[in-house]
């Protein structure tokens, strides 16, 4: 059953859609409200004017997907845009097709399923171009939407106009809470819900015989603090005995936060060093919490981040940390400050048996995948 919502223009005025001075019919596949608040934005500010298409049978449980479905209704009212929903809740036959594979369920299925249910549509309904606000998030698996949708585009004849819409995610994210729209807890199905239940409760649902649990990844939560930075101090020392120069790098730097079951296990900042290049200044894991992989999750979510706006990213380390970069993906060697540690630190820095004199400096190509795990 589809249900449509055809809606009036802003001020009276029709929207007009253009690309290179011609008219674009985009159909926007999107997944809830919240993510489509940045890429609506930034596709008017082009004059392209989408319309939304909602399709998305991986959404449960039903009050889930209702909350989800309602709030996208409500939020493509207030902005005036065409909208259409095909609803297809769809459980039965997701657990179907995702039981003997969960572990690959999102590029087997998920994406697979609503991506070309929305080319199948524009192909049938006369539109000429297709984007999906999948693109928006940066915990999805970006490069296989991409080239799925790429696929898709040449099987059905009809333009994929990709956008890379993750360097707004932040402000989308922001903007979407200022609204108070519905700001869903996990990813879409009943097992990224399971795994979300898991992180607040440490209990486990039954499921259909023959399924098993996915790791719990939604466990880890990294995110960008925004105020009192400063009370990450005493962690932020572990790795930087100089008060002065964290206070120095918190006014302009981004601080991220990992917790792990609502815990705070890792910390990091980054400095913008010119427009192509940023540094990671600071990275501290709780001692309790060292040598589990946590210092590496955090490198690895902060290049993904950081490589829509920058190209490369710098490390200053000391001689015994070099290993541990180079595998991160730092495998440029940069430059060496002779005695930067006794020029800017009071007492002697000891970095295992060695005592530290010079700050050894590599880097990251942010746009190759260069890590060497």
């Amino acid at each position: 059953m589809i249900t449509r919502l055809k809606l009036f223009e802003m001020h009276g005025k029709k929207a007009i859609s253009s690309v290179q001075g011609g008219k674009m019919k985009l159909l926007l596949h999107t997944c809830c409200a919240p993510c489509s608040v940045y890429c609506i934005k930034s596709l008017r500010k082009e004059n392209i004017e989408p319309t939304v298409y909602w399709y998305n049978p991986n959404i449960h449980p039903y009050m889930e997907y209702k909350a989800r479905r309602d709030c996208l209704k409500e939020y493509t009212k207030s902005i005036e845009i065409n909208a259409i929903f095909e609803e297809d809740y769809g459980l039965d036959e997701f657990c179907k097709n995702v039981s003997n594979a969960l572990n690959t369920r999102c590029v087997n299925y998920c994406y697979p399923v609503r991506l070309r249910k929305t080319f199948e549509y524009a192909k049938q309904n006369g539109f000429d171009s297709v984007s999906t606000t999948l693109l928006y998030s940066i915990y999805q698996k970006h490069d296989f939407i991409k080239a799925y949708c790429e696929k898709l585009a040449k099987e059905y004849g009809i333009e994929f106009l990709y956008r890379d819409f993750r360097d707004g995610f932040w402000v989308g994210h922001d903007k979407a809470r200022e609204l108070g729209l519905y700001m869903q807890k996990y990813c879409g199905c009943i097992f990224s819900e399971e795994e979300m239940v898991l992180t607040h409760t440490n209990e486990r649902l039954k499921l259909p015989e023959g399924f098993e649990f996915l790791p719990v990844e939604r466990s880890i939560v990294i995110k960008k603090e925004r105020e009192n930075k400063e009370q990450y101090m005493n962690l932020l020392l572990e790795a930087n005995s100089s008060e002065k120069l964290i206070r120095q790098y918190l006014v302009d730097g981004d601080l991220f936060t990992l917790t792990y079951k609502n815990e705070v296990a890792c910390v990091a900042v980054v400095t913008k060093v010119d427009n192509d290049t940023c540094e990671l200044k600071d990275i501290a894991t709780e001692e309790k919490y060292r040598g589990k992989g946590y210092a590496k999750k955090m490198i690895k979510y902060l290049c993904d981040n950081y490589k829509q706006k920058y190209n490369k990213m710098l490390i200053g380390t000391t001689e015994n940390n070099i290993p541990f970069y180079v595998k991160q993906g730092f495998d440029k060697y940069e430059k060496t400050i002779k005695n930067f540690f006794v020029d800017n630190y009071d007492e002697k820095i000891l970095d295992g048996d060695l005592y530290c004199t010079d700050m050894y400096y590599y880097s990251k190509n942010l746009k190759m995948n260069n890590s060497k795990e």
